[in-house]
């Protein structure tokens, strides 16, 4: 089929409400973004291609700020990233959560500082380690017990680095099993449950190249519901509160991570901004007034919740295929 004959095909939905806002039927039967025609861009610059709206995703930056003005938001980079992006992120005053030394390089030559940065990661190669290092990452997140040691060595010593401990705080969210990345046997961050968190915890206050800020999480992707978030902060503080006893330390911050859910269908549900920041914020307030700690900085990590309701992939159909009561339809981006 020639042209964007898929959103030929999309042009005919009634509902266009998971679309950007600014998302417009065409005189000719295409569909626009941000006055944009889909199909002038499959034209000029092949497909399958990317399209955001600058506006959008600005606009939900600042929705973000407003929510939150007391918090640090960093935009996780693996939702969405260019330099393009980064751009638009640094100048609405947000932070980036990087996952690998290739988004952290991007980023920077792209005039972000890396010190409101954030390094990600569960299998963090030494180069990932090092870049961060060397351009002066912010904070790295240590996510294994191994990653100490090797974190702690390649700073050298007379150097320090501030880092995060990722905690599982045995806490079930998500849309899907495979993103529930709150609860233990799964491949990120380190056991509340089994005590591996509380060790780790231990080990880092032990490494005088390393500074130990405070304490992180992330309970999935596509969450909706700010339940739990708020047993998460719960759990989260509570560790806190035990670390002070056994050792004396009080975190000044406290990182409860991404996963806000959004809308790919019509009528799906979305994760209530202005209810997480005023039920999440009363939540860590009491909490910490209970376990008699001061109320460290929040912050949190939006991604997909910027990126995907702000932006539309554009394809080619390849080939349309009925089987059964099912059709199916090939593009080239898969099928």
């Amino acid at each position: 089929m020639s042209a964007p004959v898929l959103t030929e095909l999309l042009t005919g939905l009634d509902d266009l409400s998971v679309w950007p806002a600014s998302t417009a039927p065409l005189p000719d039967g295409h569909l626009s973004v941000g006055g944009v025609s889909l199909a002038d861009v499959a034209d000029r610059f092949d497909t399958p291609a990317y399209v955001l709206d600058e506006d959008e995703v600005r606009a939900r930056c600042r929705t973000y700020r407003a929510a939150f003005p007391d918090a640090d938001v960093l935009y996780a980079a693996k939702a969405f990233l260019s330099r393009a992006m980064v751009r638009w992120i640094d100048e609405e005053g947000l932070g980036l959560d990087v996952c690998s030394a290739g988004e952290l390089e991007l980023a920077v030559m792209a005039g972000f500082p890396a010190a409101r940065m954030v390094l990600h990661g569960n299998a963090k190669s030494p180069r990932d380690i090092e870049t961060a290092l060397r351009l002066g990452v912010g904070r790295i997140v240590v996510d294994s017990p191994s990653e100490i040691a090797r974190i702690a060595a390649l700073v050298g010593p007379g150097g320090r680095q501030k880092v995060l401990v990722r905690v599982v705080p045995g806490v079930s969210a998500g849309g899907h099993e495979k993103i529930r990345t709150g609860t233990d046997g799964q491949k990120f961050g380190l056991s509340l449950t089994d005590g591996s968190a509380q060790h780790a915890i231990a080990r880092v206050l032990g490494q005088s190249q390393l500074e130990l800020t405070g304490l992180h999480c992330h309970i999935g992707s596509q969450i909706a519901d700010v339940k739990p978030y708020l047993v998460a902060v719960r759990r989260m503080v509570g560790l806190m509160a035990r670390i002070k006893e056994s050792h004396g330390v009080t975190f000044p911050e406290l990182d409860m991570g991404g996963g806000h859910g959004v809308a790919y269908r019509p009528g799906e549900s979305t994760l209530d901004l202005t209810a997480l920041a005023r039920r999440l914020g009363g939540e860590l307030s009491a909490s910490c007034a209970a376990a008699g700690l001061p109320v460290p900085r929040l912050a949190i990590e939006p991604g997909r919740a910027i990126a995907a309701p702000a932006g539309v992939a554009v394809y080619r159909v390849l080939a349309v295929k009925p089987t059964g009561s099912t059709m199916f339809v090939a593009v080239d981006g898969g099928m």
